[in-house]
């Protein structure tokens, strides 16, 4: 399976790329961050996450995207950057036909750490380890990708299994109709 992640950020984009199957040895195909300056405008901010995106799709043809779901900070402004530029990451896959995940952050400091209250070092070094390299990626933000990429590859054949579990239920349980009221629950408060 290979999986491209995606840490979302109109600054700061992550992007990385991991193959693998769950319990073997994992591999980095690639890694890195696609930038925007600050100073542009939203609309060539989005254009260039976009285009760097592709780049990434064109290269490594991922067969999953693993994009950080988005959750509340308290600052406003960068949960809207976050939200664009994720947004931007589910387009490029989606208009590929590409699945996509979208996993939490505490659901991958869990799955790559342990623990889901991890920090930004914790996650790094444990990314070095997993797929055996020299350092962290730097910035955090492109550990964070591979993170992403490594929960969506350890997480997918369990979510997969209970995805086939509920649909063969829903399967053999017939539907239930909603009845129509009944003639003393339909007049009820009606005088004659």
């Amino acid at each position: 399976m290979r999986v491209l992640g995606v840490d979302p950020g109109l600054t700061r984009c992550g992007v990385g790329v991991v193959e693998g199957v769950a319990g073997r040895p994992l591999t980095m195909l690639g890694v890195g961050v696609v930038r925007t300056p600050a100073d542009a405008d939203l609309g060539h901010r989005l254009v260039a996450v976009e285009q760097g995106l592709e780049q990434w799709l064109d290269e490594h043809r991922p067969e999953f995207v693993a994009v950080e779901r988005v959750f509340s900070q308290h600052n406003v402004r960068t949960v809207m950057g976050t939200a664009q530029a994720s947004a931007v990451a589910i387009l490029c896959a989606s208009r590929r036909g590409i699945p996509v995940a979208l996993h939490t952050p505490s659901e991958v400091k869990a799955a790559v750490t342990g623990s889901g209250r991890a920090d930004k070092a914790q996650v790094g070094a444990m990314v070095t380890r997993l797929l055996r390299l020299d350092a962290p990626p730097r910035p955090a933000d492109a550990a964070d990708a591979l993170a992403l990429a490594i929960c969506h590859i350890w997480r997918a054949p369990a979510q997969n299994r209970l995805q086939r579990a509920v649909a063969a239920h829903a399967a053999r349980t017939p539907p239930t109709t909603p009845r129509a009221p009944s003639a003393r629950h339909a007049s009820k408060g009606r005088t004659t």
